[in-house]
């Protein structure tokens, strides 16, 4: 499938879990692949898998949260291949966890903030004039399901954040819709990542069971699950769909067993 074939698509969060699936993915379906994260070996493996398999792109070292490091990442991506036609702002963090609203350390909800929120918004800052300037593209921005819902995990940074990410992506969905450049936000359920599977490991009884009341499938997500569906969203398949939150967790439930 060549659904991407040509575009060029930045990636934030690429050096594991979704931010790698969607990589190897959009370079697997003909995209020119931006590869950022702060980690570069874990980067520049992710990177090795995708040229090993006959696809192209490249590895930037950057941290979202450091908005002089993505002007630059933006930058380098269109001095590269000449444009940008896409991005998908999948860093983020777990932020304080099983912990009340009222426990959270100051330090971890501005840490939360930071990367999942202001993060996003300095990425748009950059990406969008980009698209804009070769005539327009799709961005995809990673909320959650806690962006829809409140959090049972006791996690309310990250809760907060996830609902701001929406209520950004819809804002600039409107502001840029009618020059060419689409804005949506998939919201993952617990999908297998580095950032879920420790608690799976260290918690499998309370992970099973909030799974289990989180998702009518009753199982953990794939990567590659979430992947195809932000390559749906960047490719022109997608034309008429902006300003949308889509859920992606196998379906609501309300099960009593």
């Amino acid at each position: 499938m060549t659904r991407l074939q040509d575009k060029v698509v930045l990636i934030t969060g690429a050096s594991s879990g979704l931010g790698a699936a969607t990589a190897v993915r959009a370079a697997a379906e003909g995209a020119k692949v931006v590869l950022a994260a702060r980690r570069r070996d874990k980067g520049e493996a992710v990177l090795a898998r995708i040229r090993a398999a006959g696809g192209e792109g490249m590895f930037v070292q950057a941290d979202v949260t450091n908005p002089a490091e993505v002007e630059a990442m933006v930058a380098e991506a269109v001095k590269s291949f000449g444009r940008l036609d896409g991005a998908v702002n999948n860093a983020g963090i777990t932020g304080p966890t099983l912990t009340p609203v009222a426990d959270v350390p100051l330090e971890g909800w501005d840490e939360a903030i930071n990367t999942n929120l202001r993060a996003v918004f300095v990425c748009l800052k950059h990406e969008i004039p980009a698209m804009l300037a070769g005539g327009g593209g799709s961005i995809v921005n990673l909320s959650s399901i806690y962006g829809t819902k409140p959090s049972d995990l006791g996690h309310s940074a990250y809760c907060a954040s996830k609902h701001a990410v929406i209520g950004l992506s819809a804002s600039a969905a409107v502001d840029y819709g009618d020059k060419g450049l689409r804005v949506n936000a998939v919201c993952p359920g617990f999908t297998h990542s580095e950032m879920v599977d420790p608690y799976v490991d260290a918690a499998p009884v309370l992970m099973a069971a909030t799974i289990a009341r989180h998702s009518a499938t009753n199982r953990l997500g794939e990567a590659d699950e979430v992947a195809q569906a932000i390559c749906w969203l960047l490719s022109d398949e997608a034309g008429w769909v902006n300003g949308v939150a889509m859920p992606i967790g196998g379906g609501e439930t309300t099960r009593l067993y």
